[in-house]
C-alpha cells in the first residue's frame, strides 16, 4: 500500500476515538512530536494509545478534514481541521482543532510523525 493511502485511510477512520483502530496504523515503536498550543509532547505507542482511549471517553464521532496532502516517497506532510460530536451534544459538530503533520512511514505503519496544532 502506498504511504499516501496509509495516511488517507487512517485519518479516513475512527483511529482517533478507537484505540484498536489506532493500534493497528502504529508500528510499534512509533514516535510522535507534537508542538501544541499547550507546549511540546513527544509520545511514544503507549502514550498515543492512552491518548486515544481518553479521547473516546469525550467524543463519539471524530472527522479529519484534509487539505492539502503533499507525498515525497514515504513521507506524507497534510494539513487537516479535526471536527468532534460530543456525548452532550451528538447532533453538533465542534471543530476542536487544526494541525499540520508529516508522517514517516515503515513497513506500512506510522512510524515517526512531526506534528502542530492549534486550538479552534
Amino acid at each position: 500500500m502506498s504511504a499516501k493511502k496509509i495516511v488517507q485511510d487512517f485519518y479516513k477512520s475512527d483511529a482517533l476515538i478507537d484505540a484498536k483502530v489506532m493500534a493497528e496504523y502504529l508500528h510499534p515503536e512509533v514516535i510522535l512530536e507534537w508542538n501544541s498550543t499547550k507546549g511540546f509532547l513527544k509520545l511514544g505507542y503507549d502514550e498515543i494509545i492512552s491518548l486515544t482511549e481518553n479521547m473516546s471517553k469525550a467524543y463519539i464521532r471524530s472527522k479529519a478534514r484534509i487539505n492539502p496532502i503533499i507525498v515525497e516517497k514515504n513521507m506524507v506532510s497534510l494539513r487537516f481541521s479535526h471536527y468532534v460530536k460530543t456525548f452532550e451534544n451528538p447532533r453538533e459538530e465542534m471543530l476542536l482543532a487544526h494541525f499540520f503533520v508529516i508522517w514517516e512511514i515503515k513497513d506500512d505503519k506510522l512510524f515517526r510523525g512531526y506534528q502542530m496544532s492549534q486550538i479552534s
